[in-house]
């Protein structure tokens, strides 16, 4: 995904919050040198940070005339308004290493015999993973194939087929469950016995 950006020459909270009122958004590159600062249009921003593509992948950010590879590495919205206040970048190169969060993309949940048999429905544990890699080497995302799982067995982090050069970085757990089968719940159903029924007379209707 590409991008363009222009040079911010005016700083300080004052110069932000009349580009803001303007439709400009503040911003940083930093890394592979001195700190750039930008402003970018809001309307197209606010768009570009709907797309998964654009927050975990490598952009191409044009400035000045000229193209460079960044990543975005952070953003700010109002607490209650549509309206980003601040974004970062980080400048890449093919010897930058880096670690990332990136989407996982499931597939083959219902040809999995969890489901497809056991009528087993399938819980996400999670749905993105912290990854170290090259930045060249950052995948949009990470492919989990479901279509393996069986009842009473969860899918591991060991589990996924991982692309060249990707590490996943777990914090310290060894083996984290990504997703796992639940059973249906069987509704028990209680049977209640009638009341005998009143003859009017305060008696209760009944077999003799």
């Amino acid at each position: 995904m590409n991008f363009v950006a222009f040079e911010r020459k005016l700083q300080g909270t004052g110069a932000s919050r009349r580009l803001r009122i303007a439709g400009k958004v503040p911003g940083i590159v930093f890394g592979a040198g001195e700190p750039a600062m930008i402003e970018l249009d809001h309307n197209a921003l606010f768009h570009a940070l709907k797309k998964e593509a654009f927050h975990s992948s490598i952009l191409d950010m044009e400035l000045n005339g000229a193209v460079s590879k960044v990543l975005l590495r952070d953003f700010q919205m109002h607490p209650y308004k549509p309206q980003v206040l601040h974004i970062d970048f980080q400048r890449v190169d093919s010897t930058t290493k880096i670690t990332k969060k990136v989407p996982l993309h499931f597939i083959g949940e219902e040809n999995s015999v969890a489901v497809k048999t056991d009528k087993c429905t399938v819980n996400h544990v999670v749905t993105e993973l912290a990854i170290t890699c090259l930045a060249q080497q950052l995948p949009e995302f990470i492919e989990v194939d479901l279509s393996g799982l069986t009842k009473g067995h969860s899918l591991h982090v060991n589990d996924i087929k991982l692309p060249e050069g990707i590490k996943v970085v777990t914090h310290g757990k060894p083996n984290p469950v990504i997703a796992t089968p639940v059973e249906p719940v069987s509704e028990e159903v209680i049977v209640v016995a009638a009341a005998p029924a009143d003859d009017g007379k305060g008696k209760k209707k009944g077999k003799k």
